[in-house]
């Protein structure tokens, strides 16, 4: 199974937010930003401190998805 931030992406468009702004807003690295655009794993004080800033869910930011075999 992988991780999927699709959901934060459409997030942060409906909130008119940019992943530099999510940055400036949550003090985590642009790094950890890619990190995120690439789906790779991150720590959960991160999913944490977006989901505080974005006023959501983790559920409304990050999905599980099964791998194609």
């Amino acid at each position: 199974m992988a991780l999927s931030y699709n959901k934060l992406w459409k997030l942060l468009i409906d909130k008119n937010l940019r992943k530099s702004d999510l940055h400036l807003l949550t003090g985590i690295s642009q790094s950890t930003i890619a990190k995120l655009s690439k789906g790779e794993n991150v720590n959960t004080d991160i999913l944490e401190k977006i989901c505080r800033v974005l006023n959501c869910e983790i559920g409304d930011i990050v999905e599980i998805q099964e791998e194609l075999k």
